[in-house]
């Protein structure tokens, strides 16, 4: 059986593009190095106990004194460690890529529950983006952007869209349709629907999706330490190139920290009371109707 040359199809096919639009991923470059060196900065500059203080009032306002104590317990222990600068940079590429791949996935996810066929083409795409090894995405981020910062950040952020993509979608259409219904009666229009009904009402669920973009985007930091993102992704490498025990387990205790923290403090968002249309309908439509006389 004649081999199909797929690979040299692709490869073709990426040179072309990237003779094509040079100019573009430039740009992209320049605008992610921008954005990632910033928060850096802002996050490095202050003194580290700071910005813990901030932390632990950001995680009491969002969780209590238990995840506030955590806070400041935890990222004590990780200034001690020697690993501060390297927890905030690895921050800032996650921040980055986070916000990448929710402005993208969650308008997707909410164009597949509104239109069947949108779902249908994005499943496979989202499956193949899943199952992919996480390695594979460096080699086009490198290509078009070259060694350091970017690659990580365009790898995980492509690699984290498929959960926000298929956990907004699945909170959409999750919304009890006589609510849907009921809005339609009381003549709201469908953004406003989206908007003030739907939206709120599956906001669990996409918080859910928000969580498992942060979580895939800091499984990623190692991935990203490779292509140069600095961070901890470095210091495991580092730590693995020369069998550097202490030093892998203290990175990897520092990514686990930097994890609870961002998965606590983004959950707390969902359980916040949603306001809008919905709260005048979804009571009004459970009230037990009057006994007859």
């Amino acid at each position: 059986m004649p081999r199909i040359e797929l690979g040299a199809v692709v490869e073709a096919f990426i040179n072309w593009l990237l003779s094509v639009t040079a100019g573009l991923f430039e740009a992209i470059s320049a605008v992610l190095t921008v954005l990632v060196e910033a928060i850096t900065a802002a996050l490095t500059a202050p003194p580290f106990y700071l910005w813990i203080a901030v932390l632990g009032l950001v995680a009491l306002l969002a969780r209590g004194v238990g995840l506030a104590v955590y806070t400041v317990v935890a990222f004590l222990l990780v200034a001690s460690m020697n690993l501060w600068p390297e927890t905030m940079e690895t921050l800032a590429v996650v921040l980055v890529a986070a916000v990448l791949a929710t402005a993208i996935g969650v308008p997707l996810g909410i164009w597949a529950a509104q239109r069947r066929g949108a779902s249908t083409v994005l499943r496979p795409m989202l499956d193949f983006m899943q199952t992919t090894p996480v390695f594979v995405y460096l080699i086009p981020a490198v290509f078009f952007f070259g060694i350091g910062v970017v690659p990580g950040v365009v790898a995980t952020t492509v690699f984290s869209i498929p959960p926000a993509v298929r956990l907004t979608e699945l909170g959409i259409r999750g919304v009890d349709e006589e609510v849907v219904e009921a809005a339609h009666a009381f003549g709201a229009h469908p953004r406003q629907i989206l908007r003030e009904i739907q939206l709120p009402m599956a906001l669990p669920t996409i918080m859910a999706g928000v969580n498992q973009v942060i979580m895939l985007a800091l499984s990623m930091v190692v991935v990203a330490g490779l292509a140069g993102a600095g961070g901890l992704g470095s210091v495991v490498v580092q730590a693995v190139t020369q069998l550097d025990i202490a030093g892998g387990v203290e990175s990897g205790l520092a990514v686990v920290i930097l994890a609870i923290f961002l998965d606590r403090v983004t959950a707390s968002f969902a359980q916040r009371p949603a306001r809008g249309l919905w709260r005048k309908l979804v009571p009004a439509r459970q009230a037990p109707s009057p006994a007859p006389a």
